[in-house]
């Protein structure tokens, strides 16, 4: 089973998004997100990976509902967060992104399924935004063993 994490960082009605450089993913949209590491908490891999490919430093303040499926023989798990921006330094990996841009919710309900890394992803979210189909962190508990 893989763990994805990333964030939807929002600001004046924009989320910040990344487009994809790999090369099968090539030139898509995507929310900043990626494999969870060991030894590291799903709101430190997800703020991680957004200052990793964007640049900019997140709080973390809600949890969207986790999504599963199987995919390539193998179970994902993505857990996005919902985030406000900190602070941006604009320096983000290059060879894992080609740009990043700051979308208006308004104009990403316009742009084409093909247009995105997965238009069922992007759909979800913004359902669970427009709908405040969220939850409170705490329903995340770290423990130690």
């Amino acid at each position: 089973m893989e763990i994805i994490v990333g964030t939807v960082t929002v600001k004046n009605n924009k989320i910040l998004m990344v487009k994809e450089a790999k090369k099968e993913i090539y030139g898509k949209w995507a929310f900043p997100a990626g494999h969870l590491d060991v030894n590291e908490t799903l709101f430190e891999g997800a703020k991680r990976e957004t200052l990793e490919e964007t640049g900019c430093n997140v709080e973390i303040k809600k949890a969207f509902p986790i999504l599963t499926n199987n995919f390539k023989d193998k179970g994902i798990m993505l857990f996005h967060f919902l985030a406000e921006p900190i602070e941006e330094t604009g320096k983000y990996d290059q060879n894992e992104i080609i740009e990043t841009k700051w979308i208006d919710i308004d104009e990403m309900k316009q742009m084409k399924a093909e247009e995105f890394r997965s238009h069922t992803i992007v759909e979800s979210i913004l359902a669970n935004l427009k709908n405040k189909d969220l939850y409170e962190l705490g329903m995340i508990k770290e423990f130690k063993l």
